[in-house]
């Protein structure tokens, strides 16, 4: 039978054997062939759309196997983006912009996603460029998990005075009358940045619905087609999920998400996965959304903070009777389950906790895993493989890096996380980025992370043993991911069979310079063979996106992952696309929106 759609004259990286094709097929949201343009295109009938790619570069859709997406598109409208910003000084030209334009009630929000050495001042702002910026309308900037900043109008918004106490964890600095100055500090517990962020206005449910569809633009932008949700603070079950719920049920999601639930209540973890496990189970859902297990939040009492300013914490005593008590009924339930894990030193207590389960209900097939593993040593990789885990891993070192070799030195910051090493000893190893408070959502900075071992500071943190090269990289990125949802072999390759998810780059991933790697985005993101996105040439052939609400929303003067160094360049004129009518009769240009006859596409 036809293809719906072919692509050729490119350079497509499959995953697979062969390497590198010209040309593929797509049917019914698969991909049906792979191999020469002139193979390829005898699959052409009247009806299909060719699209001549002009040589350029194709990859797998990207698969973040760690991201927040649930939790990010609900508040992706709210949020100021100092992604990829390159200066303090740009960083508060755009605040002092959106403060004006920020109505009252509402804040200005720089929610993560950034680091002060990504800044040609290598610093972060101080309280009173803040008060100067915004004198009226309340700042909240988050910085990793280690502090947020207030502006005096924040402070006044949230309540904070000299008689409101320290949280456990947790430090309101003050000056010498014992007055809050606006810095809020993690020791480590990071509850205290959540917990005042919360107290922000909150989007209306029509807001939050358009601003998850942008969010997902956003990261259809960087050649994003999957991801693995993670849970979240304040994202709770089912209330918190009713919004992407709402929006497959229309069949308005550019992104696959397979979700994780993430319990909400120290002391209560049991209670949480014993009522879950009741109403739903792994792999409920479809293609497109799908619950995935539980996690990453397994028990508070084992979160290790990733706070490198601050000491290591050592979990307490309580950790193995309460992880033991949620592991137990998982692995009855046969669940997957993902657990945040920092150091070494809660790994092997929690694999400690992991082998008395497995002696009494196995969960080497659960598909279950470790995020982050930092500081994991070769004793407790090999103590993964033999249970049938997996890790994940995310460039949350790219961006505390250096924080990291102050406190432990540079020779103990060569294997954080030991990637070359999980890979060696067989482990199950997908990437992603921990998106979007902690590090950004922008896979090419990690995928730049994974090859050159830098940090967007520009220091070098790895040795050469420890690096990937770009394919290998990009694997995880695809195909290692799809091992953390069980879809391995359905997603990850450009090969027959497989779901036809896929970035055309705005430049050669495999030869530009290594700091270029950073500033690729995609041309033109398909997912289940129709575009979600277009950009350059392509820009007729995706659905444009809604207009921004609130009118206000920093994105629609901002935008998200900064622009600013952008590799998008115009390539050559997209006249030999070919598209047809549904009557059937041909037309040439380059202008015509390609929906294919599905709705919930036409944003």
């Amino acid at each position: 039978m036809a293809a719906d759609s072919i692509i050729h004259n490119a350079k497509i990286a499959t995953n697979g054997v062969p390497a590198f094709v010209q040309a593929l097929a797509i049917k019914d949201g698969k991909i049906v062939a792979a191999g020469p343009s002139d193979e390829v295109l005898r699959q052409r009938g009247v009806e299909t759309t060719v699209i001549n790619a002009n040589g350029r570069t194709v990859i797998p859709g990207l698969n973040d196997s760690h991201l927040h997406i649930i939790r990010a598109g609900l508040n992706y409208n709210l949020e100021l983006r100092w992604d990829g910003v390159p200066s303090l000084a740009e960083a508060m030209r755009m605040l002092r912009e959106q403060a004006q334009r920020t109505p009252p009630p509402q804040w200005v929000r720089v929610v993560g996603g950034w680091a002060a050495f990504q800044f040609a001042e290598r610093r972060l702002p101080t309280l009173d460029e803040l008060n100067a910026a915004a004198p009226d309308t309340p700042v909240f900037v988050l910085h990793l998990y280690d502090r947020a900043l207030l502006n005096r109008a924040a402070l006044q918004a949230v309540g904070y005075t000299k008689d409101t106490p320290d949280p456990v964890g947790a430090e309101i600095q003050r000056d010498k009358a014992g007055n809050p100055t606006g810095v809020l500090i993690a020791k480590p517990n990071a509850n205290i940045l959540y917990a005042t962020l919360a107290k922000g206005p909150r989007l209306s449910r029509e807001d939050q619905i358009n601003s998850t569809r942008h969010f997902m633009r956003e990261l259809n932008r960087l050649g994003v087609t999957s991801a693995i949700d993670a849970g979240g603070g304040f994202q709770n079950y089912p209330d918190d999920y009713s919004v992407i719920a709402q929006l497959h049920k229309a069949g308005e999601l550019s992104v696959r998400i397979a979700y994780n639930l993430f319990t909400q209540r120290p002391k209560h973890e049991t209670d949480d996965f014993a009522k879950w496990v009741g109403i739903t189970r792994p792999g409920d859902g479809d293609e497109f959304y799908r619950m995935n297990g539980a996690g990453e939040m397994l028990v508070f009492s084992a979160a290790d903070f990733e706070d490198f300013l601050q000491p290591r914490p050592e979990m307490p005593p309580t950790m193995e009777p309460e992880l033991a008590d949620v592991v137990t009924i998982l692995a009855r339930n046969r669940w997957p389950f993902r657990m945040h894990a920092t150091y070494d030193e809660t790994i092997a207590r929690a694999l400690d906790v992991f082998e008395r389960v497995n002696r009494e209900n196995p969960i080497g097939e659960l598909r279950w895993f470790f995020d982050h593993a930092e500081t994991v040593s070769d004793r407790n990789i090999e103590r993964i493989r033999a249970l049938g885990g997996g890790i994940a891993i995310q460039h949350r070192m790219a961006y505390q890096g250096e924080y990291f070799i102050d406190r432990y030195g540079a020779e103990a910051a060569k294997r954080t996380p030991p990637i070359r090493r999980m890979l060696e000893m067989g482990v199950p190893v997908g990437a992603g980025t921990d998106a979007t408070r902690v590090a950004s959502y922008n896979p090419f900075v990690a995928l730049h992370w994974l090859s050159t071992g830098s940090t967007v500071g520009g220091t070098a943190l790895y040795p050469e043993k420890n690096r990937l090269s770009r394919e290998e990289a990009l694997k995880l990125y695809t195909k290692g991911s799809s091992w953390f949802s069980r879809e391995d072999g359905v997603k990850g390759s450009l090969t027959p069979g497989q779901l036809a998810d896929l970035a055309v780059l705005s430049a050669d991933y495999f030869s530009v310079a290594d700091d270029d790697i950073k500033r690729l985005e995609s041309v033109l993101t398909i997912v289940g063979g129709r575009p979600v996105y277009g950009a350059a040439e392509f820009a007729a052939l995706a659905p444009p996106p809604p207009p921004a609400s609130p009118s206000w929303a920093p994105g629609t003067k901002f935008g998200g992952y900064s622009r600013s160094s952008s590799a998008v360049r115009q390539g050559t004129p997209a006249t030999s696309v070919h598209m047809v009518e549904p009557r059937g009769r041909t037309i040439d240009s380059p202008r015509r929106p390609w929906y294919l006859g599905c709705d919930c596409f036409a944003f």
